[in-house]
């Protein structure tokens, strides 16, 4: 049965890293027989100049239509004086609260020829490989009430305002969350560490409390705790020590970040956002990056490992995402580099260029 993908390019270099694994994925239609069909579709500020809305109805209808989701990036400094309801960011967003793409999975692996790469001694780094699970549709992003509102105090002579958001995290959402990081730690090396603020935080005591009672549910699993600041620093001294680390929203935002550049460059590193039934939408971790936007630098690579991680996670075709994985390797295997990994002695390609060499690289593999 045809599988239907959902394409969303989004904005800056968006464009361009999209179309370099929608060329993945055109290749594993023609060499190797993957059953899918495209369909592009406007989010972000693409979206918003054409149709007034970051996240137009059709867009949702399409996402909603889809088995998986391929989207690029969002944003730019076009759109930043814009009111934050129609920021291009609002459709990211919007997909995952209106699909309830909850659980995102962030994996962090270093390439061992990247070690050099990252700004960390390469003995820190070398062999890293750990999977940051994120809880993507709750917590202080989302918890109402939230605003800026007028207080009746005056600041330099004009009425004082106040910013407020509210962190709130229901035992069914830690629930789900908790058993997506403990089955993810099963396939790994059977280790969870979960990530809070218990001690001056009452949602996230709750949260630990939870972790705790889903952990008795995977004996299999060891589950130890880290508040969120140690594990920032952690992850700097030490990142190895870490298997599986699970979080809240805003911490999972900050930690993935961090973890990300361990790897050499953010524009190695893809990432899963899945609904309870494994339905994702599937993007590089890094933004739209409108200063080289429409110069053929950017790094295509966290784009094609995103359509990888599809396969694995939606599509149930391990054996085409381990294809590409294994396609990436023998490109960065032979030098192949894009700017923002080159280093004296590799080859330095544009976004096109390193597309094409793994699309080349696919096909070798079709023996």
């Amino acid at each position: 049965m045809t599988k239907k993908i959902a394409v969303f390019p989004g904005d800056g270099i968006g464009i361009e890293i999209v179309a370099e694994a929608v060329k993945v994925i055109e290749c594993l239609q023609q060499e190797f027989g993957l059953d899918v069909e495209i369909e592009e579709g406007l989010i972000g500020g693409a979206a918003y100049d054409e149709t007034g809305s970051p996240l137009p109805e059709a867009s949702l209808d399409l996402a909603r239509a889809s088995d998986a989701i391929l989207l690029g990036a969002v944003g730019g400094y076009k759109w930043e004086s814009l009111d934050i309801s129609v920021r291009p960011e609002k459709g990211l967003l919007g997909l995952r609260s209106e699909l309830s793409l909850f659980a995102n999975l962030r994996p962090a692996i270093l390439y061992p020829q990247l070690a050099h790469a990252s700004t960390l001694k390469e003995e820190v780094v070398s062999g890293l490989d750990l999977m940051i699970v994120r809880e993507l549709t709750g917590g202080i992003y989302f918890g109402q009430p939230r605003g800026i509102r007028t207080l009746d105090t005056q600041i330099n002579g004009k009425p004082e305002r106040q910013g407020f958001n509210t962190l709130v995290y229901s035992e069914s959402e830690i629930e789900r969350i908790a058993h997506v990081a403990f089955k993810t730690a099963q396939k790994r090396d059977k280790r969870v560490c979960s990530v809070d603020k218990a001690n001056v935080l009452e949602c996230t005591e709750l949260w630990r409390e939870v972790m705790e009672r889903v952990g008795k549910e995977y004996p299999d699993v060891e589950l130890s705790h880290m508040y969120v600041d140690n594990a920032a620093m952690q992850l700097v001294k030490a990142p190895k020590q870490f298997d599986v680390m699970v979080t809240t929203n805003m911490f999972g935002d900050i930690l993935s970040d961090c973890a990300a550049m361990l790897t050499g460059s953010i524009g190695m590193l893809p990432s899963a956002s899945l609904d309870q039934n494994s339905k994702g939408m599937y993007e590089p971790i890094h933004g739209s990056a409108p200063d080289i936007a429409g110069q053929n630098k950017a790094n295509p690579v966290a784009t094609i490992l995103s359509v990888s991680m599809m396969l694995r996670h939606s599509l149930a075709e391990a054996g085409l995402a381990d294809k590409i994985d294994q396609a990436v390797a023998m490109v960065l295997d032979n030098g192949g580099r894009t700017i923002d990994i080159y280093t004296e002695g590799t080859r330095q390609l544009s976004t096109s260029e390193m597309g094409d060499e793994i699309v080349s690289a696919l096909k070798s593999l079709n023996v």
